[in-house]
């Protein structure tokens, strides 16, 4: 099914409930980003925080932070308050995609097929 994105305000607060709406420029741009693609890769298996993931992929953590709101904003990853030791509490970031199809038709367009966990 091709996916299209419909006019909407930016959130930070997406669940994996929401519907994935992005053009298939859109998500090309998104993963066309090498930085992009090693921090969703990074939280693919395990969820994580954004300061794992930092580490894990050997970038500053602002980058991470600004890679992991670009792939929430995008419906792509969700979080999840967890709590940690001495009683504080951190953010663990998750994707919400299982995959992501991009098929090009005959006339030139692109169609993108993204599929989401339940």
């Amino acid at each position: 099914m091709p996916v299209h994105r419909q006019p909407s305000s930016t959130t930070r607060s997406r669940t994996h409930t929401d519907e994935v709406d992005l053009t298939p420029t859109e998500l090309l741009d998104i993963f066309g980003d090498e930085y992009t693609r090693r921090v969703f890769e990074a939280i693919a298996d395990t969820p994580q925080s954004g300061r794992d993931v930092a580490e894990s992929v050997d970038v500053s953590r602002p980058t991470a932070y600004r890679r992991l709101n670009k792939l929430q904003d995008a419906g792509l990853v969700t979080t999840e308050t967890v709590l940690a030791k001495k009683g504080r509490h951190h953010k663990q970031y998750k994707p919400v995609v299982d995959e992501l199809r991009v098929s090009f038709n005959d006339d030139g367009s692109m169609d993108v097929t993204v599929q989401t966990t339940d």
